[in-house]
């Protein structure tokens, strides 16, 4: 009896597990699923051209003295990261003159620019202005196999 109840309790536990495991694959997202919206990408230029397309030039590709946004030595520096790492590397350190003088809905939308320059899909939804939730999507340069 006291073997059933332990074999039971650990198929119960292992079934858990894998059901909690399935649905965390399913909620896991990716810059390849549409997590700005165009309009969101439309203001984030206004905004890169005002604050930012000084170092990092007109077309993202960097300047003297600041580092490509868009190409594949940028996509590779973040590959595997989260958007909320790359939205605090804007919100802390940019612009250089004075960080953190952009609100967070300015660092979303330049954010939401710099996905679609890089030729990341637009969806129907803005990019999240908080770090907790943009660190639920990950930056992939390649984009993922359906299931």
């Amino acid at each position: 009896m006291r073997k059933l109840l332990v074999l039971s309790s650990f198929a119960l536990m292992a079934s858990s597990f894998c059901l909690l495991r399935a649905q965390e694959a399913s909620e896991t997202r990716s810059v390849w699923d549409g997590v700005y919206t165009e309009e969101q990408a439309k203001r984030g230029e206004e905004v890169y051209r005002k604050e930012c397309a000084a170092c990092h030039g007109d077309m993202l590709t960097g300047g003297e003295s600041a580092p490509p946004l868009t190409g594949g030595a940028f996509q590779a520096n973040w590959n595997g990261l989260t958007l909320g790492d790359l939205f605090d590397r804007i919100r802390k350190t940019m612009p250089l003159s004075k960080p953190g003088r952009l609100t967070r809905q300015q660092d979303a939308e330049v954010l939401a620019f710099m996905l679609s320059i890089n030729k990341f899909p637009a969806g129907k939804t803005e990019l999240y202005r908080q770090s907790e939730m943009l660190k639920e999507i990950r930056f992939e340069t390649k984009k993922p196999a359906k299931n």
